[in-house]
């Protein structure tokens, strides 16, 4: 185990280029032998990461299992520099444990399964370098790099509308990529560094990197600027929120079901992870000061995401639309935290509002995290069963559903079960993490708390309908001369996982809140103390 031990988050990320290659060399006859075959190499990582998750030292917090080699791009000091903590280890694990899940949920597909196959594990390979990357260069690559698979995955794959989608897919998230390539190159020149724990250490100190920054912009307050802006539109734009959201249900609704698992289940959380792993602790001054415009972003993705989805009638955009919805919450936490770091280091010679105020932050700290790990839950199971009905019935339009729960009951139970877990039901996952976000953010931002509680009622409203107008009522005149099977033991072994995850996280939370706790406390602390000496 020494070299495991020694390797174990290069393995993680890389094992699943692996399973790529060894996809690509199967002869393209052997449909079975590529299908179980990718699910049985994508338990490898996954099993890595659940024993990353067991050697984790939660009294030790900060970034552990650190590899380092210092010479991989030595030309603008960038570095191969990967660890793990509190923050990053539950998404690395989530992204091993719904890659199998999306393959399992995939082999329905007909269409050139080798590649399909080949591009989910290169998929793999770059959302776990994400969140494991402690350099910002080799962040921007792998960060980049999961745009390249997705589209693929929309173009080739997708519905009747693919070609429209992806593009729109790929000028979004290339744009957020620009935006991210400038402020990393404006934070490289400043600092002479990419590594992200010397930055976080030399936050609140005056850089003495290159001067050319200095030279372009003057005022070092403006390229810091600059910088939060770039990263903040880039990380805004993968979450994403409102205005920057038109992208998603287009994406959502024409990528096969295994893409949309992915894409809302991992994809999404890298905007989100973003903000807590760079914006906040490299920019928490101008995070506080501009959290209410976070804030009042989160909460119109909130209200208005939900009332989109109210008003769908495609059964996989009313899913897409309430991502958007769901994804405020992270916004709405992360906006808290930001602020109420603010609020506590301007709290001059008040140590008990100081106290409240990181409580309360950590709280929504907590909650934005385990919001990113549930919705990625609750999301991957909802597109699971949307693709099971229109495998089926070959149509997504809920008008032309109904009375579904006399012919295809197990299905039913399974939808209802997933629709009570994206709703927010007290006993399942969604509900602690909304539950902690709002307590968080009350402190900060009682209002847009209190308006983004309108959006939960319209959650509400628009769950029930999908469940009414899929499973309730007379059994449509059309299934009646074409009856549908009901759901097969192998979509509820790509299904039935989550669901238990999502039981599991609702009923005993603890065990993965203190798993987040490791990180969200060291963020705290490091932005509150640097913003101390801001004030100062």
């Amino acid at each position: 185990m020494g070299f495991v031990n020694t390797n174990l988050l290069s393995l993680i990320t890389f094992l699943p280029l692996v399973g790529m290659v060894l996809v690509m060399l199967v002869p393209s006859q052997h449909k079975k032998l590529i299908q179980w075959g990718s699910v049985a190499f994508s338990l490898l990582p996954l099993g890595l990461a659940f024993y990353a998750w067991a050697a984790y030292d939660n009294t030790k917090g900060g970034f552990q299992f650190v590899e380092q080699a210092a010479n991989w791009f030595p030309q603008i000091n960038a570095t191969y520099k990967v660890g793990i903590d509190g923050i990053s280890l539950p998404l690395l694990v989530l992204n091993a444990f719904l890659t199998p899940l999306a393959m399992i949920i995939s082999m329905s597909i007909e269409k050139a399964i080798k590649p399909f196959y080949a591009l989910l594990f290169l998929f793999e390979t770059a959302t776990a370098g994400v969140f494991v990357s402690v350099d910002l260069v080799l962040f921007f690559f792998f960060y980049e790099l999961t745009l390249v698979p997705m589209f693929f995955l929309i173009n080739q794959w997708g519905g009747a509308n693919r070609r429209y989608a992806s593009m729109k897919f790929f000028i979004y998230t290339l744009f957020a990529g620009l935006a991210m390539l400038l402020a990393t190159q404006v934070i490289g020149l400043a600092s002479g560094s990419f590594d992200l724990e010397y930055l976080f250490s030399q936050v609140g100190r005056p850089f003495v990197g290159n001067n050319t920054v200095n030279m372009l912009f003057g005022d070092p307050n403006t390229w810091k600027g600059v910088a939060f802006f770039s990263f903040a539109l880039a990380f805004a734009l993968k979450i994403p929120v409102f205005p920057l959201h038109t992208w998603l249900p287009d994406a959502h609704t024409e990528a096969p079901t295994g893409g949309s698992m992915l894409l809302a289940g991992i994809m999404l959380k890298l905007g989100g992870y973003g903000f807590l792993r760079i914006v906040l602790p490299l920019f928490p001054d101008t995070s506080a000061q501009f959290a209410w415009v976070i804030a009042l972003l989160g909460m119109l993705s909130i209200v208005l995401g939900a009332v989109a989805a109210w008003g769908q009638t495609d059964f996989k955009k009313l899913v897409a639309y309430s991502s958007i919805n769901h994804m405020g919450f992270v916004a709405l936490g992360i906006a808290a935290v930001a602020a109420l770091m603010g609020g506590a280091a301007h709290a001059e010679g008040a140590e008990h509002l100081g106290a409240t105020a990181l409580q309360s932050a950590a709280i929504a700290s907590n909650g934005a995290v385990l919001q990113m790990v549930t919705h990625g839950l609750s999301s991957a199971a909802m597109f699971a069963v949307v693709g099971v009905i229109y495998d089926r019935a070959h149509t997504r339009d809920l008008n032309r559903f109904g009375g579904l729960w006399d012919i295809m009951p197990k299905y039913g139970a399974i939808l209802i079960f997933c629709a009570m877990g994206s709703l927010g039901l007290p006993g399942l996952a969604g509900f602690v993490s909304e539950f902690m976000v709002m307590r968080g953010a009350w402190s900060g931002f009682t209002v847009y708390t209190v308006l983004s509680m309108a959006g939960l009622l319209i959650t509400g409203i628009y769950v029930l309908k999908s469940i009414q107008k899929v499973l309730y009522g007379p059994l449509a005149h059309e299934w009646e001369h074409h009856p549908l099977s009901d759901i097969n033991w192998r979509e509820v072994l790509g299904i039935a996982p989550l669901m238990i995850a999502m039981l599991i996280l609702g009923i005993y939370p603890t065990f993965l809140v203190n798993l987040i706790n490791t990180g969200t406390v060291r963020l705290l602390d490091l932005a509150s103390k640097t913003l101390e000496a801001v004030v100062r």
